[in-house]
């Protein structure tokens, strides 16, 4: 099983504030953090190192969160890589969606700490044991 440290996490959030927050929480586990603020800069990210989990915000500039989501799953390079979305719009459709097209979770902002990271040990150990 590999240790935190060597789980990759790409956070693709458009706020600059979110993102130095999840980067904060998940450096102090571990873990090797890559960010995007935009669709386009999360592709980019992807082509250079495939990451084992990406926390996606739904509300993002021009290509929404639920448009990379689709794109992600549709994709056989991408289709694998666990998603889960960290959303400030909780309404029960968008949780709806988001699952729909592939998201193993989805979190409300403001998020808990404990129980976020709970929830990201559980999806990266999960990986390791099926992989």
């Amino acid at each position: 099983m590999k240790k935190n440290h060597q789980y990759r996490i790409l956070v693709v959030d458009d706020s600059s504030t979110n993102i130095v927050l999840l980067e904060a929480i998940l450096n102090g586990q571990g873990y090797i953090i890559d960010t995007a603020q935009s669709v386009r800069e999360a592709y980019q990210v992807i082509k250079r190192e495939t990451p084992d989990l990406i926390l996606l915000d739904l509300l993002m500039p021009r290509i929404s969160g639920f448009d990379f989501l689709k794109e992600l799953k549709g994709n056989q390079a991408t289709k694998e890589i666990p998603v889960i979305i960290i959303s400030a719009v909780s309404d029960p459709e968008n949780k709806k969606k988001s699952v729909e097209l592939g998201a193993l979770d989805f979190i409300n902002k403001p998020i808990d700490i404990q129980s976020f990271i709970d929830k990201i040990n559980t999806i990266l150990n999960k990986k390791e044991t099926v992989s």
